[in-house]
């Protein structure tokens, strides 16, 4: 039993979970617009935030991250390390073309952590651009990337699925904004800082409705995307109405992140019947 609790902690900790509601988002982005699913990338962006996450999670101060004394830290370091092979693996399959999106996003995920200008620490610093950081790198890195991978044209649809998905993410990072209201530095300027708890609600709420509504731009819509979509945004709807300052340990962690992967499996059942 002790073992089945550390790996899950493990699972959490390592990014793993976080690693797998990316690749669902690709996947989704490939059976939405009929892509020619490119497994070098998927693994590769898989990998990827591994490695991404965990450095910014655990090497804000890159001395930190190279020195580490926990024992399970090392763990978590090791995994970071082999998970950086793989990407540089899946990463010689890629064209250029694809190789340079990645590096784009890579940067702007690096400089969240690392010193952008004189006067401030890192992008986290700058007050209220968090999650609209990591949510302009999720729509590009689950929407865009996949399709110049399968060398499709980014037209219209592609756009509106790019600001739907840009909004599923900003909408994920509220249950954590508001868990971490008590803990974060008031220089972050977090919407829940900002706004209060109930105010930020609001906003997902509003953010959840917008997601759904935009489906209807679309030049070319099947029934399954229509279905899926309203399918997550009522989960979304639920979680965010239920979020409160003081959560469940795995409320935000586990199953608020976990949204992209039972959208992913509802398209794959709901596509099976």
């Amino acid at each position: 039993m002790n073992w089945l609790k550390y790996i899950f902690h493990f699972y959490l900790d390592a990014s793993v979970h976080v690693a797998f509601s990316v690749f669902a988002l690709i996947e989704i982005s490939c059976i939405y617009f009929e892509l020619d699913r490119e497994s070098h990338f998927s693994y590769l962006a898989f990998f990827g935030t591994i490695a991404c996450y965990n450095f910014v999670k655990y090497g804000v101060e890159a001395k930190k991250y190279i020195l580490v004394a926990n024992s399970y830290h090392k763990h978590i370091q090791l995994f970071s390390f082999l998970a950086g092979l793989g990407v540089l693996y899946h990463a010689y399959f890629l064209p250029l073309y694809t190789l340079m999106g990645i590096f784009v996003l890579g940067v702007l995920s690096s400089l969240y952590a690392v010193p952008l200008l004189p006067n401030t620490k890192n992008l986290r610093s700058l007050g209220g651009l968090k999650i609209f950081i990591v949510a302009l790198v999720w729509a590009g890195a689950t929407v865009l990337l996949p399709v110049v991978s399968a060398k499709k044209n980014i037209d219209w649809d592609v756009m509106v699925e790019t600001v739907q998905r840009f909004l599923v993410v900003l909408v994920l990072m509220l249950p954590f904004e508001i868990r971490d209201l008590k803990y974060d530095d008031p220089e972050l300027k977090t919407l829940p800082q900002r706004f209060g708890y109930q105010k930020t609600k609001l906003f997902g709420v509003i953010g959840v409705v917008i997601f759904f509504m935009m489906t209807f731009l679309k030049d070319w819509l099947a029934p399954l995307e229509l279905i899926s979509k309203a399918l997550v945004s009522i989960l979304l709807g639920v979680f965010i109405l239920i979020t409160q300052r003081k959560q469940p340990k795995y409320f935000s962690s586990f199953w608020v992140e976990a949204t992209p992967i039972f959208w992913w499996v509802a398209i794959l059942v709901l596509g099976g019947l």
